[in-house]
């Protein structure tokens, strides 16, 4: 009796994201760090040997490989639904699942940031990264997952090194960030100064902060709203008095107060310019209306964006990102062709290795039997290697099966390059087996 084949793993991938998912329900399926060697182990005790979790604000999914989709689907369906403390079919509507080539295409756009609510943002491998650790750690990365995801990882570097997906700011805070850099270079050897408590100058100045920048100073009207800015953004407080001695010596000036009337006006900045001996301002004005006088673009050394001018900059960086992104799609379809290209290769090498023992060892038994005889040996060899694909051939052909015999003649010339011979009415046939020789 034949032995039975082996059921062959794939990879499958469920999950919840900023499309198919709302806010809420991926909250309570968020995977905590601490809490994600424990649900790797409620996999493992639920069947699955391999299984890397990916838990962002965007996304909460598994990644892993089994022969069944459907079981390895409802394994995990159980598993999120549980840790979520939901109903697994209140959440089916919820997930989206891919098996083997979606799979691996879904992988692949993942890590190469083409599936995040922001085209390019540059943090998505690395929670991709920290998710295939812990996998590691908790012993779930088998070699299925591992050649995956590496494969993922050579196709992101190639989507960021071959495109400019994540050059261009795509957020007014980025926008102001990038800005910045471009007058000023590198940020942590800057001076900024924040006046007011408007949502977008804190939104800004945090970003500012995140960037690198290490002295800002806070003025507000009300101490006491200054006072708090500061302790949430850790930075330094200054009276409204002191803005001119502040702005003489900021880098970067943020305006956030909104009390519809000019705050800065050109006399003041070019006050300043003076005291800087002409080393140039950045000045962000958030407020609507503004804070800042427009004519105060005029003064040389001068560099002012309001919010319309930080979202112009934002849909450019966008715009171009969509862009990109095209030519980052064509990067990742390479790759994933060119990875199940390879796997598919790599599954042939046992048939052929096995192929190969099987043709040595009748070699052997031919010498042998041939008694020296390098004729007789030759005769020998190829009866009996013929003999087991003759007899399987005329098996099939008194089977039939419709399509049968056509189906192993197209096999049999693809994988010897054979060339069917015509028969009386112009078909191609196979010519007819010889007896086989089994004796010495």
């Amino acid at each position: 009796m034949a032995a039975e084949t082996p059921s062959v793993k794939r990879p499958l991938v469920v999950g919840a994201n900023h499309r198919t998912s709302t806010l809420s329900v991926r909250d309570r399926l968020f995977v905590e760090d601490a809490d994600m060697r424990p649900f790797l182990d409620r996999l493992r005790a639920a069947g699955l040997e391999e299984a890397v979790a990916l838990s962002t604000c965007d996304r909460v999914e598994v990644l892993t490989a089994c022969a069944d989709p459907k079981s390895g689907r409802e394994i995990l369906l159980d598993a999120l639904a549980a840790h979520a403390g939901m109903p697994a079919d209140q959440l089916a509507g919820e997930f989206y699942a891919h098996w083997d080539g979606d799979a691996v295409r879904h992988v692949f756009a993942v890590t190469s940031s083409l599936d995040s609510q922001i085209l390019g943002e540059p943090q998505v491998q690395g929670q991709v990264k920290a998710g295939h650790r812990m996998a590691r750690e908790a012993g779930m990365c088998g070699p299925l997952l591992e050649a995956l995801l590496q494969a993922a990882y050579g196709a992101a570097k190639r989507v960021r090194t071959e495109t400019a997906i994540g050059e261009r700011p795509v957020s007014i805070a980025a926008a102001a960030v990038q800005l910045a850099r471009d007058v000023h270079g590198d940020l942590s050897r800057c001076t900024a100064m924040l006046i007011g408590a408007g949502e977008m100058g804190e939104l800004v100045a945090g970003d500012l902060i995140s960037s690198g920048l290490k002295d800002l100073t806070v003025l507000h009207p009300r101490a006491i709203r200054a006072q708090t800015i500061a302790r949430t953004l850790d930075c330094h407080v200054a009276p409204v008095a002191d803005m001119a001695r502040v702005a003489a010596e900021s880098d970067i000036i943020l305006a956030a107060l909104g009390r519809r009337e000019y705050v800065l006006n050109p006399d003041m900045v070019s006050a300043a310019l003076k005291k800087r001996r002409r080393k140039p301002i950045f000045l962000i004005d958030t407020a609507v209306p503004g804070d800042i006088d427009p004519a105060v673009n005029r003064l040389d050394g001068v560099f002012l964006y309001d919010v319309t001018d930080l979202e112009q900059v934002a849909m450019e960086g966008r715009a171009n990102r969509e862009a990109e992104a095209r030519a980052a799609w064509e990067i990742v379809d390479a790759e994933v062709s060119a990875y199940l290209h390879g796997r598919a290769e790599r599954a042939a090498v046992p048939a052929l290795t096995r192929l190969r023992t099987h043709f040595a060892e009748v070699r052997e038994r031919a010498l042998r039997d041939a008694g020296g005889d390098a004729e007789k040996a030759t005769r020998l060899l190829i009866a009996r290697l013929l003999h087991g694909p003759s007899r399987a051939m005329r098996g099939i052909a008194a089977s039939g099966e419709d399509g049968g015999l056509e189906e192993a003649e197209r096999t049999l010339y693809r994988l010897f390059g054979l060339e069917a011979g015509p028969d009386s009415g112009g078909n191609a046939v196979t010519p007819p087996p010889g007896k086989d020789e089994t004796e010495g």
